[in-house]
């Protein structure tokens, strides 16, 4: 039997079962913010059909899939998910699609990094590009079971 001395890394991103009120009144601590994580709350669970949860220490996220990537890594992540940090509102809500590249010439203001979409307050996006840019991602995810940023570390 061959020894294996690789381990490998555990998921940081897991289903916490923390009160997702208590996170918000304690880590957000500006007026605004909070009204468009509640806001944003609200749209997403009505996009996805899915209730709001905990992920990690300050994630709320929507629903669930396993992926499993070619190396080997595999976990549960939320299909669409949203922090409000301090800096920014951080949507996990983008899928590489061409149609998803289209929306964000039509989002609004806002930064991206490989996966995360950065937006300083809700009024500065439009809704309805959000929407669209989830129901890419909910249809991407559900054809291929993994998020389009496997491979882009």
């Amino acid at each position: 039997m061959p020894h294996t001395s690789l381990k490998m890394a555990k998921n940081k991103t897991t289903h916490t079962g923390q009160d997702i009120d208590a996170f918000i009144n304690s880590y957000v601590d500006v007026d605004q913010k909070k009204k468009d994580a509640y806001a944003l709350m609200d749209l997403l669970q009505q996009w996805s059909g899915e209730e709001p949860k905990m992920w990690g220490p300050s994630i709320i996220g929507f629903g669930m899939y396993h992926y499993k990537y070619n190396s080997g890594h595999e976990g549960d992540a939320p299909i669409l998910a949203f922090s409000p940090r301090k800096t920014a509102l951080t949507f996990y809500v983008y899928s590489d699609t061409a149609r998803s590249k289209e929306l964000l010439s039509v989002l609004g203001k806002y930064k991206m990094s490989k996966a995360c979409i950065y937006v300083k307050k809700l009024e500065d996006i439009s809704l309805e590009a959000l929407e669209e840019l989830c129901q890419e991602t909910i249809k991407y995810i559900s054809e291929h079971h993994v998020c389009s940023c496997e491979g882009k570390d």
